[in-house]
C-alpha cells in the first residue's frame, strides 16, 4: 500500500475531501470522505475565503470521521481559470562517470526548464516531464541509468495566477491545512475519467462543474490543451429560475428531477406544480418549457468549448472522440446527442464508478490522490495524517519524481 494521501477539490458549488491510498492493483482504497457545499466559490474563483475555509473544514471533518485520522495537510486542486500551460524544451551536458545519467542530473534538468520567462502575474507551481531525449534518441520515460552525453526534456510548465495561489492558500490554512501541492484539475481528474487507451489515442475531456466548464486534450498520453469557459451548471438554474420566474431553489430541484437536455426525449410533457418566485403561491410549468431552457445552454456550451479548441489550433484526429464528466448536467438525458451534434465525434460519459468512485462529485478529488500516487510512486510523499493522538509520521520524500515535487512545492511557498 501507498502513502496516505488527502485530495481536496474546491469547486464553484462544493468543496470534496478525499482521503485514500493507491492498491496494489493501481486503485484507489477510499479510507475516508466529505463534501459540502460551497458559497464562497464564483465561476471558478475565491471571493470569500472565510465562507471557502469553512467549506473546506466541514468536508474534511466528515472525512476524517470516516477514516479515523486527523489530517493536517492535503494536496488542492488548481483549474483551468487560473493557469497557463507552457511547453519548454532544456538540454544539460552528461559530464559524470561513464557518462551514466543520475537521478541529480535529471533534477538538474528539471530546475532549469522551471526559469522559464512567464507572465508577472503569474508564478509557476509544476514543471511535468512529457519526454526524456538521450542523445537524440525521444520518447524515453526515465532516464536514469542510461549512457549519453546529451539530456534533454520535453516539459509542461504550470503557471498559476499568483492572487488565485494565494487565495486557496489562504482558505486552506485557516481551513487548518497545510497545502502538500497544487494539482492541475484536467490532470487529477483524467486519472479517474479518461483509459491509458483514450489518452494515447487522442481524447476530449470536457468537465462540466457548478461554474465553470474545463476543456482538455490528451494525446500520446500527454495533456496537449487545457482551458475553461465561465459557464457551467449554475447557469442552466440561473436559465430555469428566471425564464420561468421561480426561486433558484426549486429551478435545481426540478433541473435535477427531469434529468433532460434533449426536448425530443421527452415522453410525457405533462404540468408541474412550482412555487413562483414570490414563494407565497404556486403555479405550473410545463417539462418542455424547462427541457428547452436546459437544451439552449447545454448547446451553447458545447459550441463555446469548440470554438476554444478551433482557436488553439490542434490538429489531428481525436480516436476516443469526446468524454464528458462533471456534475453539472453531465449526468443528463441528451447532453452525449448534442455534444455529438457539435464536434461530430463519439461521445461517452465517464463512469465514474468504474473506477472505485461512488459518486460523480467525488471525482476530482479522488483524482488528486490517485494522480499523486502514481506521479511519486517511486518515493514517498504522503499527506500528514495521525491517527487519535499519535504523533504524526510524514516520510521523506525519496526518489526523483518526489524530489522534483518537494523542490517545486519549496519553490510555490519562498515565492
Amino acid at each position: 500500500m501507498g502513502e496516505i494521501i488527502v485530495g481536496v477539490d474546491i469547486g464553484t458549488s462544493k468543496v470534496c475531501t478525499i482521503i485514500g491510498q493507491l492498491n496494489k492493483d493501481n486503485n484507489i482504497d477510499i479510507l475516508g470522505r466529505g463534501i459540502d457545499s460551497c458559497t464562497g466559490v464564483k465561476k471558478g474563483v475565491i471571493i470569500d475565503i472565510d465562507s471557502t475555509a469553512n467549506s473546506i473544514k466541514s468536508s474534511l471533518a466528515q472525512a476524517e470521521s470516516e477514516a479515523n485520522l486527523k489530517v493536517a495537510s492535503a494536496f488542492v486542486n488548481i483549474a483551468g481559470t487560473h493557469v497557463t500551460l507552457l511547453n519548454s524544451r532544456n538540454s544539460i551536458n552528461i559530464s559524470g562517470e561513464n557518462r551514466e545519467i543520475t537521478a541529480q542530473d535529471v533534477e538538474k534538468l528539471l530546475h532549469t526548464a522551471g526559469n522559464v520567462p512567464i507572465p508577472e502575474d503569474r508564478q509557476i507551481i509544476d514543471v511535468i516531464p512529457r519526454q526524456y531525449i538521450v542523445d537524440g534518441y525521444d520518447e524515453i520515460v526515465d532516464p536514469v541509468g542510461m549512457a549519453g552525453v546529451r539530456l534533454e526534456a520535453d516539459v509542461d510548465i504550470v503557471a498559476g495566477k499568483i492572487t488565485s495561489v494565494q487565495n486557496i492558500v489562504k482558505s486552506m490554512d485557516r481551513a487548518g491545512l497545510k497545502i502538500d501541492g497544487l494539482v492541475l484539475e484536467a490532470l487529477a481528474t483524467s486519472e479517474v475519467t479518461l483509459t491509458p487507451d483514450e489518452k494515447e489515442m487522442g481524447v476530449i475531456m470536457i468537465d462540466i462543474g457548478g461554474g465553470i466548464t474545463d476543456i482538455s486534450v490528451f494525446r500520446n498520453k500527454k495533456l496537449l490543451f487545457y482551458d475553461s469557459i465561465p459557464v457551467g451548471g449554475d447557469h442552466i438554474t440561473s436559465d430555469i429560475s428566471i425564464g420561468l420566474k421561480i426561486p433558484n431553489s426549486e429551478a435545481e430541484k426540478i433541473k435535477r428531477e427531469f434529468g433532460l437536455a434533449l426536448t425530443s426525449l421527452i415522453k410525457n410533457d405533462q404540468d408541474v406544480i412550482v412555487n413562483d418566485v414570490s414563494e407565497n403561491k404556486k403555479k405550473s410549468v410545463r417539462v418542455s418549457e424547462v427541457v428547452e431552457i436546459i437544451e439552449a445552454r447545454v448547446y451553447e456550451i458545447f459550441s463555446l468549448c469548440g470554438e476554444l479548441l478551433q482557436k488553439s489550433g490542434i490538429s489531428g484526429s481525436f480516436g476516443a472522440g469526446v468524454v464528458l464528466t462533471g456534475g453539472g448536467v453531465s449526468y443528463a438525458d441528451g447532453v452525449m446527442q448534442l455534444a455529438y451534434e457539435v464536434f461530430d465525434l463519439p461521445v461517452r460519459i465517464a463512469n465514474h464508478k468504474l473506477a472505485g468512485i461512488p459518486k460523480l462529485e467525488q471525482a476530482t478529488a479522488a483524482g488528486i490522490v490517485k494522480y499523486v500516487s502514481s506521479y511519486c510512486k517511486e518515493g514517498s510523499q504522503g499527506s500528514s495524517v495521525k491517527v487519535h493522538k499519535q504523533k504524526s509520521k510524514k516520510k521523506e520524500s525519496k526518489g526523483i519524481k518526489g524530489k522534483i515535487l518537494k523542490f517545486f512545492n519549496d519553490l510555490f511557498f519562498t515565492i
